[in-house]
């Protein structure tokens, strides 16, 4: 399968524009600042290119702060905890998938249990994603 992405380099450093940036630079901030435990964890396996490809966390992308994503390979890696089993937030997660897939990101989620239960699991699948978007 190939990249899903423009071939654009400049997703590599702007993902958002600079107003949307100010509006969303203290949450991603804070969001880095009081991970999850299963984003801790993710991010220790996903850190320094460990997978290959260079991973960011909490980073904007259009009018969203996403937990991970790989741009290089236009891989978007979401860690979903309980709340997000709720309808209202089950709908906002579906309407974000979309708009980033629109976008031309693919998106994948984990929960919580699966990142923090079976890591390897999770690391097995993202690799096996790179790999079929980088070629």
């Amino acid at each position: 399968m190939a990249n899903l992405g423009p071939s654009d380099s400049s997703i590599h450093t702007f993902t958002t524009d600079r107003q949307r940036w100010k509006n969303l630079k203290g949450f991603a901030r804070e969001n880095r600042r009081r991970p999850t435990p299963a984003e801790v964890q993710l991010w220790q396996a996903l850190r320094g290119n460990q997978l290959g490809p260079r991973f960011r966390r909490q980073h904007a992308i259009e009018d969203y702060i996403v937990d991970f994503v790989c741009l290089p390979a236009w891989l978007v890696v979401e860690v979903d905890g309980e709340i997000h089993a709720v309808p209202e937030e089950a709908d906002y997660d579906g309407g974000r998938t979309h708009a980033l897939q629109e976008r031309g990101f693919l998106v994948v989620r984990y929960s919580n249990a699966a990142v923090l239960q079976r890591l390897p699991e999770v690391l097995a699948d993202i690799e096996r994603h790179l790999k079929l978007l980088l070629g």
